[in-house]
C-alpha cells in the first residue's frame, strides 16, 4: 500500500478496507485456530498502491477492528516495503512486484554476515517474523564481520548492520509462537546456516548510502513506520471493544440490591466511564492523526523533521497504544462475566491488546526519550 504508484494516491483506501471487514471477521476464528492469516484473507489484501501515512494508519485501524492479527501483519508487511527504496530497482521488483510479494523478518539472535566475494555468508537465528506463513521472502538483520573474523565498524566505532533478503525456502523455521494474543501472526523463529546472500540482496534501513529512490516514503524511518501501523492496531482494538460494550450495555441488567435491575446503559457510573473512554480514544486518535499529517508534510518537502516533531510523534504513537489499552481494559472489566468466555467480543481483543503492548512501540520508556527531546536534548534511544 505504501509502494510507489502515484496513480493510486486518490483511492479511498479506508473505504476499501471497510469493504473487507466482513470477509476478515468471518475468518477470524480460523486465523486464531490455525495461527496464520488464512489464504482468502491474504488474497483479499494483495491489491495495493500509494497512500498518505494517515490513510495507512486508518486502514490498519479498520482491519484491526475485524481481526488484530491480520492488521498486525498488514502493518508489518506494508512498512517493510520501505526496503524497496534501498534496493536496486530490479531486485525490488523481484521481491515486491510478484503476486503475494512481501517480506517477514524479526530481531536477530547472534546473527552474523561474513563478507565474502560478491556478498555475505550468513549464519544466525531470528525471532518474531510476523506474517512468515504467507510471505515468500525473509529478511535477516545481521552484524557484519570481515573475512578475518573482525567485526566491521562504521566511522563512529559502531557495529555495521545489514539486512539479508532471501527466499523463505532457504530458512529453517522454529514453531515458537505459542502466545496469549495475536496468535494469527505466525511470528515464528527461523534460522539459516552458511547461506550465501549476494550483495544486491542486502541493505540497511534508513542508511543514506543505500538509498536509491527519492520518493517521500523513504524519508520516514522504518521503525517509525512500524509505530504508525501498530498504533492503528491498538486503536482498532479499542474502538471495537468499546462498541461491543456499548451494544452489550443496551440489554445487560446486572442484579440489583434494591429495586428492579436497570440496563447498564442507564447506570450513571457506566455512562460516565463510557464518556471518559470515548474521550481517551478520540483524543488519542486526533493527536496521532495531527502528528502523522505534519510528519508526512515534512517527508513530502524532503525536510528532516525537527527534534520536537519527532518527539511529539513518538508521544502520539505510544500514547495512542497506551490509551487504547485503557479503553480495552475498561470494556473487558465493565462487561463482567460476559467478557471471559471464548468467542465473546472481548476476550480475544483483551489478549491481543496486551500482546500489542509487549512490543517496543508501546514501551512506556518511549515517553522518557520523547521528554528528553522536548527539553531539547537528543535522546539516547531512537525516536
Amino acid at each position: 500500500m505504501l509502494a510507489r504508484d502515484d496513480r493510486t494516491t486518490s483511492i479511498d483506501w479506508v473505504a476499501r478496507a471497510a469493504a473487507l471487514v466482513p470477509t476478515i471477521e468471518a475468518a477470524a476464528d480460523r486465523i486464531e485456530a490455525e495461527r496464520r492469516i488464512v489464504p482468502e484473507v491474504v488474497a483479499a489484501l494483495l491489491d495495493g498502491g500509494a497512500a498518505h501515512i494517515v490513510a495507512f494508519n486508518q486502514v490498519i485501524e479498520t482491519i484491526a477492528a475485524a481481526d488484530a492479527s491480520t492488521a498486525w501483519c498488514l502493518a508489518q508487511q506494508v512498512a517493510s516495503t520501505q526496503a524497496a527504496g534501498y534496493l536496486d530497482a530490479k531486485i525490488a521488483r523481484e521481491i515486491f512486484s510478484a503476486p503475494g510479494g512481501a517480506v517477514a523478518w524479526g530481531p536477530p539472535s547472534g546473527a552474523k554476515a561474513v563478507a565474502t566475494d560478491g556478498g555475505y555468508t550468513v549464519n544466525g537465528r531470528w525471532r518474531f517474523a510476523s506474517g512468515s506463513e504467507h510471505c515468500p521472502w525473509l529478511g535477516g538483520h545481521c552484524a557484519v564481520f570481515e573475512g578475518d573474523g573482525k567485526q566491521r565498524l562504521d566511522g563512529h566505532g559502531r557495529p555495521v548492520m545489514r539486512t539479508m533478503l532471501f527466499c523463505k525456502e532457504r530458512a529453517m523455521f522454529h514453531d515458537i509462537w505459542h502466545v496469549i494474543g495475536l496468535r494469527g501472526t505466525a511470528s515464528n523463529g527461523y534460522e539459516v546456516r552458511d547461506l550465501f546472500v549476494p550483495e544486491l540482496y542486502t541493505y540497511w534501513r534508513d542508511n543514506p548510502p543505500d538509498r536509491r529512490d527519492a520518493y517521500a516514503l523513504f524519508n520516514i524511518p522504518l521503525l517509525t513506520l512500524y509505530g504508525m501501523g501498530f498504533s492503528g492496531v491498538a486503536l482498532g482494538l479499542a474502538r471495537a471493544s468499546l462498541t461491543a460494550f456499548m451494544k452489550l450495555a443496551e440489554t445487560k441488567k446486572p442484579s440489583a440490591t434494591h429495586g428492579a435491575p436497570i440496563a447498564l446503559r442507564d447506570n450513571p457510573v457506566v455512562q460516565g466511564r463510557v464518556a471518559k473512554a470515548t474521550g481517551r480514544l478520540q483524543s488519542a486518535r486526533t493527536y496521532l492523526t495531527d502528528r502523522l499529517g505534519l510528519f508526512w508534510d515534512a517527508a513530502i518537502a524532503n525536510r528532516t523533521p525537527t527534534l520536537e516533531e519527532r518527539a511529539q510523534l513518538r508521544v502520539a504513537i505510544t500514547g495512542a497504544i497506551e490509551q487504547s489499552r485503557r479503553v480495552v481494559d475498561f470494556a473487558y472489566h465493565a462487561a463482567g462475566a460476559d467478557a471471559i468466555f471464548n468467542g465473546s467480543p472481548f476476550e480475544r481483543r483483551f489478549r491481543d491488546m496486551h500482546t500489542v503492548t509487549a512490543q517496543g512501540q508501546a514501551h512506556l520508556s518511549n515517553f522518557e526519550g520523547a521528554g528528553q527531546a522536548l527539553f531539547g536534548s537528543e535522546p539516547a534511544q531512537r525516536l
